[in-house]
């Protein structure tokens, strides 16, 4: 980990500074890997996280002849056949790429986004550094115990390699577009994919204004409070109804329109949960309202949670203790990112692996947060996040629902019998081949010795007391048919009824003993 000391007397900058200076000194990479690690408060103390989110990835751009040139290898065209306008000058420039303002043959506007040159080669030759310090670091260090760095490197060369994949920001735009056909006044730009490829983006050119710019929108008569309520409500619901979201929401990245409409913008980096996971969110979020520390400690075991038995026991109990000092506290005062960093904090301290997905969440969560407070500090996410929560329960309850649940579990079963003719051949052949192990682990053998011999010896009780009874009934039957005649035959058969009585309530007694004994 890193030093404790802040360095205010001295001029040094805190051990967060000196980390996020370091990873801007070591390249776009390493930037990238600082804003993937602003989110895992699980792993970062509070203040080094708040200096990871302070990376920027803004850097010189590069020259427009080599602009030009991408441009034109990729389409297998001359600049000025595809744009009859191109401004030279990028209106932002970035560690990957680069936007310009253009216009279509058609008259459309448009935003151009041009990936750096060799940008590919730097990434990839940084995740095989990176990927050796995990590897150092999982067997070596203390904390590679408790969090699989393997894994996190994985899941960002996953996020890095589908950022440098311009088509995949383009079909995320796409899905986003499908969703937000159900929101009001929610918009993403359309992508003009005869100008699209892995290096190149085309979308419309949507100017607005920025959400963060209050004078602005002050001055364009516009509502910020009904923005704030309309931005939260659209990231509840990509978050819990859609299970895709944007998942870097500052205010660089989101535009408002004079008419109130909101545009996001930048959609390389969007967090995907899956059904499981989505009613797990909510199950959270409901936890949270209803000050239920049980509910959100199993909505983070749904959401993945790694952890031990021990380990998962104490998280509640803190938990528990957190949720306890928010009982008092009216809704609307309740800050879900503070209250957040503080279960992230206790999910550190209780060596709890969450999964990126969960991190991203937070992440997004947390810029929304800051965002609304700007804008109309009145408002409350939580306030919006509940009756959206408890509508998506609720309807996770209707019949809808439960036949949709019925026909996936009824395909599973139907794939499930499908493949049991195969796997009992298998088996059988195995079997018949004589190369079929089957392996039984037996932790206590001494244990199972005495069951068994108990087991044994009730059923030889048993047998003996059912062939006393038989000779018993035999006796009872020839007593009958014996009745009236010999003497001699009936003390006989007397005798024989006492004994077989006498031995039958020996054997019972033996076996009552015998129960309570092994009761002990």
């Amino acid at each position: 980990m890193f030093d404790a000391d802040m360095g205010s007397a001295s001029g040094r900058a805190s051990r967060g500074g000196r980390l996020r200076h370091a990873l801007e000194e070591l390249g776009p990479t390493f930037i990238k890997l600082g804003q993937l690690l602003s989110v895992r408060r699980d792993i970062f103390p509070a203040d080094i996280i708040e200096e990871l989110r302070k990376l920027q990835d803004s850097v010189q751009p590069f020259s427009f002849l080599e602009v030009k040139s991408i441009i034109e290898d990729e389409l297998n065209d001359k600049l000025e056949n595809i744009y009859t306008e191109f401004c030279e000058s990028p209106v932002a420039a970035a560690s990957i790429a680069q936007v310009h303002r253009a216009k279509l043959h058609s008259g459309t506007q448009v935003a151009v986004k041009v990936q750096r040159p060799e940008i590919e080669q730097i990434i990839h030759l940084d995740l095989e550094i990176l990927k050796g310090i995990a590897r150092w670091l999982d067997r070596h260090a203390k904390y590679g115990e408790s969090y699989n760095f393997s894994g996190m490197v994985a899941d960002f060369e996953s996020t890095i390699n589908n950022e440098l994949d311009f088509t995949k920001e383009g079909e995320n735009a796409d899905i986003f577009r499908k969703n937000f056909s159900q929101d009001e006044g929610i918009f993403v730009p359309q992508v003009r994919w005869i100008y699209t490829t892995k290096r190149i983006l085309t979308m419309e050119y949507i100017g607005g204004i920025k959400i963060s710019d209050n004078k602005a929108l002050d001055q364009a008569g516009i509502d910020r409070k009904r923005i704030a309520v309309r931005l939260s409500a659209s990231l509840c619901n990509q978050i819990l109804r859609d299970g895709f979201f944007h998942a870097d929401p500052h205010p660089g990245n989101i535009r408002v329109l004079l008419g109130g409409s909101i545009v996001f913008l930048d959609l390389g980096m969007a967090g995907q949960l899956s059904n499981t996971r989505k009613n797990a969110a909510a199950d959270f979020f409901m936890g949270i309202v209803l000050r239920d520390s049980h509910m959100v400690v199993d909505a983070i075991i749904d959401m993945g949670a790694i952890t031990n038995q021990s380990n998962m026991k104490s998280f509640e109990r803190e938990v528990d203790t957190l949720i306890a000092e928010y009982l008092t506290m009216p809704m609307n005062k309740i800050k879900l990112d503070e209250l957040l960093r503080k279960i992230f904090q206790i999910v550190y301290s209780s060596h709890i692996k969450v999964p990126h997905e969960f991190a991203l969440v937070a992440k997004a969560l947390g810029m929304l947060q800051g965002l609304v407070e700007k804008l109309a500090p009145e408002i409350n996410f939580l306030m919006i996040a509940e009756p959206i929560a408890k509508k998506l329960i609720y309807r996770s309850f209707s019949l809808e629902n439960a036949g949709d649940h019925f026909k996936k579990s009824l395909l599973a079963y139907y794939h499930l019998f499908s493949e049991l003719p195969a796997t009992l051949r298998n088996i059988l052949r195995k079997a018949a081949g004589e190369s079929l192990n089957v392996k039984f682990e037996l932790t206590d053998m001494n244990m199972l010795q005495r069951r068994l011999e108990r087991v044994f010896n009730r059923i030889s009780f048993s047998v003996m007391l059912l062939a006393i009874s038989i000779i018993i009934a035999g006796d009872l039957i020839s007593f009958g048919l014996s009745a009236g005649k010999s003497a001699e035959m009936h003390a006989f058969n007397i005798a024989i009824l006492k004994t077989g009585l006498v031995l039958a309530v020996i054997i019972v007694l033996g076996l009552i003993v015998s129960m309570f004994r092994s009761r002990r």
